[in-house]
């Protein structure tokens, strides 16, 4: 650990600070018992900063600080799902169509590129106001991941197809293991590698994702979620009220969190590109 701090790079570095104060603050902070901070006139409306109340409260009685900890969580726990189920999807069928070729290859294909071509933002307007008020953080996170897989299994396919004619992958066919083996022990440790960095790129995809459908006014009305959170401070006229902590703290949490996606990402690739020079 202490060989790979000193090898990363600045980005890097930043990147692993800042991410790793938001998963602080959205999964232990937030375990700290507290009130429900959708309940309204919990508190009184309108509170400015305070040693009670850091942030200060809405117009609705809510403790800012509170409701913005709930938002970074799940706004995080949607991130985490999506990118889980897009990358691992994504991975296997990628691996799984690049080296199997032949018919199973153009079935999966046709599948993958139908994903791909279908624009992503109509149908997730749709299927979000049906739900509206209804869904859940897992039902949000599993409707984004339908989208999340398609671009991963394409890239992967392309590395599959270059690995499946190495030698090494010869002689475990040979050896008489099966497909899926092949895969599973011989090619996805090749994808391990870039299988996190697009993890942490289709966390930052679905979160922006979530927080435009929920500026737009299509995020579920019962999701606490950090666009969300601008929504109601919008639809509250927070900036005419002069609450400036209502409704900057959570675009400050979202371009900070962003940021720090961002240099996580470009610092791992660098890490990694120079790695590969030595």
């Amino acid at each position: 650990m202490k060989k790979f701090w000193k090898n990363a790079n600045f980005a890097l570095r930043s990147g692993l600070i800042i991410t790793s104060i938001f998963l602080i603050i959205g999964f232990v902070i937030y375990l700290i018992p507290h009130n429900d901070p959708f309940m309204f006139n919990t508190y009184d409306p309108k509170l400015g900063s305070s040693s009670e109340h850091l942030l200060g409260t809405t117009s609705m009685g809510q403790d800012v600080l509170w409701l913005l900890i709930e938002a970074i969580h799940n706004s995080l726990v949607i991130g985490l799902i999506v990118a889980t189920i897009g990358t691992v999807v994504g991975v296997f069928v990628g691996l799984l169509s690049g080296f199997a070729g032949g018919a199973l290859d153009r079935i999966l294909m046709v599948i993958t590129d139908t994903f791909v071509v279908i624009p992503s933002l109509p149908i997730l307007i749709l299927m979000t106001s049906l739900m509206k008020g209804t869904s859940t953080v897992i039902l949000i996170a599993l409707v984004l991941a339908m989208f999340a897989w398609a671009w991963p299994s394409r890239q992967i396919r392309s590395m599959a197809l270059t690995l499946k004619e190495r030698d090494f992958i010869q002689t475990a066919r040979f050896s008489g293991e099966s497909t899926i083996q092949i895969v599973v022990t011989e090619i996805l440790p090749f994808a391990l590698t870039w299988s996190l960095s697009n993890f942490m790129n289709a966390t930052l995809n679905a979160i922006a994702s979530e927080s435009s459908l929920a500026v737009l006014g299509l995020s579920p009305a019962n999701l606490v979620s950090l666009g969300n959170m601008i929504q109601w401070a919008r639809e509250r006229n927070a900036i005419f009220n002069k609450q400036w902590l209502w409704i900057g703290s959570p675009i400050v949490a979202t371009i900070v969190m962003f940021i720090g996606l961002f240099l996580l990402i470009t610092g791992y690739n660098d890490y990694l590109a120079m790695k590969r020079g030595r």
